[in-house]
């Protein structure tokens, strides 16, 4: 456990009317002293000047202090609010670092929260997720997490991992018993209840992760098919240029959209033919390498030609791929979604509201609203590895009557969900988690 004593600024880099500057640590009340002439009452604003260790005013504004543990780290913290030039507050800085302060390390306050037991990992992790939300939407389930949704729905669900195991090792350590413990209707209850939380819990987390991080979608097709008209359209401004040359886009473009909340990442190609010149099959191979990494496609082809379906030869596999009929407005087809199709006019606008349907239905989004919560990768990796020992073990009961297979795959299981919150965590995972926050949180 750290027992030294940190500090960072907690506002961004930059001029602004505040700046906050934040001490935790046990040396907290000798530089509070030191600095302010005098302890400040617990968790009350007072204004004081701020010196450094030789006595000379560094600046002037509201100090708090929070006494341990009562406090964000669970140790001794000094809130310091002056002003906020970036001169001022790498003096206030130093000058704390004068009095035996250490400069902070990236995300040390919330893993000195997370070590205190003041927060669990997934809450601590939020912390980070809503200071980098991209949506409203996003924010909300950042603040739930950070108030403990996620870390509730898999506390529980590990909570029945621990009464299945029981259930299976009383069968075990009472094989002499007449009655069949492994056959007990109310144990196979009991692994059916698991298995529903496992899928209820995957499929939050799964949508979680996509607010979080969100949703990549590479717009691809022949040229001159209407991509960079629809990306206008999606995006509401004219980000690509659009003329009746084939092969005008280059270059891949990205823009941001909002759809009901999810964030959706817009990407934008050069379009897929061959004997292309020198420059524009470069934007060929970057559209490719955009395809490779996306989480969906869609393939825009001009409604008036004969073209039908998207060629496989030009899509990567494991990327889900949506046909999207342009230029409707010329066909006279309707608008809407059919069969996962899309029919739309990038021109009039017609059938947009069907393709932003079509994404969130890809996404597998469906704006849950007071429900949702934000997940990262690492807990639906986690989430996976308890679901496969679960499912393991589960498989030996019913295919060898094997109970201390199961009881075992439950205690591994177990543990893979204890990754999810902090029961059981790596330190070099640790590591890594926190380095990602920025200097201050």
């Amino acid at each position: 456990m750290a027992t030294d004593t940190i500090v960072a600024a907690a506002t961004p880099p930059g001029t602004g009317g505040v700046g906050i500057v934040r001490v935790s640590g046990e040396d907290v009340e000798r530089i509070a002293r030191a600095m302010l002439g005098s302890l400040p009452e617990p968790r009350t604003a007072t204004y004081r000047n701020f010196r450094n260790a030789a006595g000379e005013r560094v600046d002037a504004g509201l100090a708090l202090y929070f006494p341990a543990p009562a406090s964000f780290t669970g140790e001794s913290v000094l809130e310091l609010h002056g002003h906020g030039g970036p001169v001022v507050i790498s003096l206030l800085v130093d000058a704390l670092i004068e009095l035996g302060a250490r400069q902070a390390e990236p995300g040390e306050f919330s893993k000195r929260a997370f070590l205190n037991d003041k927060l669990d990992l997934v809450q601590a992790e939020a912390i980070a997720d809503l200071i980098g939300s991209g949506t409203a939407q996003a924010a909300r389930a950042a603040l739930r997490s950070l108030s403990g949704t996620f870390s509730r729905a898999v506390d529980g669900l590990a909570e029945q991992l621990v009464r299945l195991r029981m259930h299976v090792e009383a069968a075990i350590d009472f094989p002499e018993e007449e009655i069949d413990f492994l056959s007990d209707a109310a144990l196979l209850q009991r692994i059916e209840d698991c298995a529903a939380a496992f899928e209820t819990l995957s499929a939050d987390a799964k949508q979680g992760r996509v607010l979080r991080d969100g949703y990549q979608v590479v717009i691809v097709g022949r040229p001159n098919a209407g991509k960079s008209s629809l990306l206008n359209l999606l995006s509401g401004q004219d980000a690509a240029i659009v003329t009746e040359v084939a092969g005008t886009t280059r270059d891949v473009l990205r823009e941001q959209i909002d759809v009901d909340g999810l964030a959706v990442e817009l990407v934008d190609t050069a379009g897929l033919r061959n004997d292309p010149n020198r420059i524009e099959a470069e934007g060929i191979r970057r559209a490719r390498e955009a395809l490779a990494n996306a989480d969906a496609a869609l393939w825009i082809q001009d409604a008036t030609g004969t073209e039908r379906g998207a060629p496989k030869e030009n899509l990567p596999e494991g990327v889900p791929v949506t046909v999207v009929h342009n230029k409707i407005d010329l066909t006279g087809a309707k608008p809407g979604l059919v069969d996962g199709e899309v029919y739309l006019s990038a021109q009039t606008g017609e059938g947009i509201e069907a393709l932003r349907q079509r994404i969130r239905e890809l996404a597998g989004y469906d704006n849950q609203g007071e429900g949702a919560f934000t997940a990262r990768r690492r807990h639906l990796r986690a989430l996976r590895r308890a679901r496969d020992h679960f499912d393991k073990g589960r498989s030996a009961l019913e295919e060898t009557r094997a109970g201390e297979l199961l009881a075992e795959e439950l205690r591994l299981s177990q543990h893979a969900l204890g990754e999810i919150t902090g029961t059981f965590t790596a330190d070099d995972l640790l590591g890594k988690i926190f380095s990602e926050f920025c200097i201050g949180k």
